[in-house]
């Protein structure tokens, strides 16, 4: 018999002057100092912030899925 479990899911975002891998990477490890049991993440949005016509800062918008503890 499979172990019944329970997940949460919620939004973090996440922003790197370098590019979205990065901003995912940042969010990710930001993610994994408070929350317990991730099991997985998805992108759920991408933006770029413009300055003087520059692409100034990449941002990305994360759903982290993690397993309630009993």
């Amino acid at each position: 018999m499979s172990e019944k479990r329970v997940a949460r899911v919620t939004d973090i975002i996440a922003s790197s002057p370098i590019g979205f891998d990065d901003a995912i990477k940042v969010g990710f490890e930001r993610a994994t100092r408070t929350l317990r049991g991730i099991t997985g993440m998805k992108v759920m949005e991408m933006r770029v912030s413009v300055d003087e016509n520059q692409i100034a800062e990449y941002r990305v918008r994360l759903e982290v899925i993690f397993v309630l503890e009993s």
